[in-house]
């Protein structure tokens, strides 16, 4: 077995937040579904993302889901909860906010929208590492937030002892493998079809939205790698490539097509909020037609 620095597990689920029919926070669901989650093979959780529809969730709404999921779930699961805004101040406050509430780590995003310059971002990761007790995971997605945190950045950053972990999704796989040549970060790949080959040159895992449809295929492919069964992870990862092409690169973000499927699979997700919109009636059968010509897992820990 490979031993990796991976200080939040190893395949971590970008959990989506239920809401109920009227559009409050599903609690109880949420609860369902992180016990689900961490059932199918998912070692640690990653609540208040993007996928969690973070830009719509009150700062309340966040703190709640933190707490039920940590109830639901025990002490023993890492719980990383996203605190990324555009306002630093309002970041720290998330993030001290989040450390009460339960959370083990914060995923904190690069301010988005006023662009700041590679020392702006730097300053800004770091008086968030200063202002608590909680280690940080970086999040790099320059298609989102229009700005990359420079591989040189990131490497300065690793110097902070709070700071100790990036999920990644940069698509700049010639810049991951230096950060991870010259740092200690623990690296997550942040998109699911990125899975197999940041593990292969030493990723600590992955922080994956389709694992809340099919976490044991997710923790399927890095079980295979680290049975040194290549081959077969390989194989696992193109098995869940068409799923992932539907759910991730369609015209419809991620939050849509997953809350879309796994509410036809009656699991807990519910509405999306405004300003999304949810997924057609024939997207949703096309999903779930997908999902059910999946062939079984079939990896080290799982039955055929």
């Amino acid at each position: 077995m490979r031993q990796r620095n991976a200080p939040f597990g190893r395949t971590l689920c970008a959990m989506v937040t239920p809401f109920t029919s009227a559009g409050t926070l599903d609690v109880d669901g949420a609860a369902r579904l992180a016990t689900r989650l961490v059932a199918g093979g998912c070692d640690g959780l990653v609540l208040n993302g993007t996928t969690g529809e973070s830009p719509t969730t009150t700062d309340a709404e966040k703190r709640e889901l933190i707490a039920a999921v940590r109830s639901a779930v025990g002490p023993a699961v890492p719980l990383v909860a996203g605190v990324g805004t555009a306002d630093t101040r309002h970041t720290i406050e998330l993030t001290l906010a989040a450390e009460k509430a339960g959370a083990d780590a914060a995923l904190v995003v690069t301010p988005y929208y006023s662009r700041p310059q590679q020392a702006a971002i730097e300053a800004h990761f770091r008086q968030i590492a200063d202002a608590s007790g909680l280690p940080l995971m970086l999040y790099d997605i320059p298609g989102r937030t229009a700005t990359r945190i420079a591989p040189e950045t990131i490497i300065r950053l690793a110097e902070h002892p709070h700071i100790i972990a990036v999920k990644d999704c940069s698509y700049d796989f010639l810049g991951t493998q230096r950060v991870l040549a010259e740092t200690d970060l623990a690296y997550y790949a942040g998109c699911d079809e990125h899975i197999l080959p940041l593990y292969a040159v030493g990723a600590s895992g992955c922080v994956s939205t389709i694992a809340n449809v099919v976490p044991e295929e997710v923790a399927g492919i890095l079980a295979a790698f680290d049975a040194e069964d290549t081959a077969l992870a390989a194989e696992l990862q193109s098995r869940v490539t068409p799923l992932i092409e539907a759910l991730m690169a369609s015209d419809l973000p991620g939050t849509v097509t997953v809350k879309a499927l796994l509410n036809a699979l009656n699991l807990p997700a519910g509405p999306v909020r405004a300003p999304l919109l949810a997924a057609e009636a024939r997207t949703t059968a096309d999903l779930l037609a997908l999902y059910e010509a999946g062939a079984p897992v079939t990896g080290p820990g799982h039955a055929a």
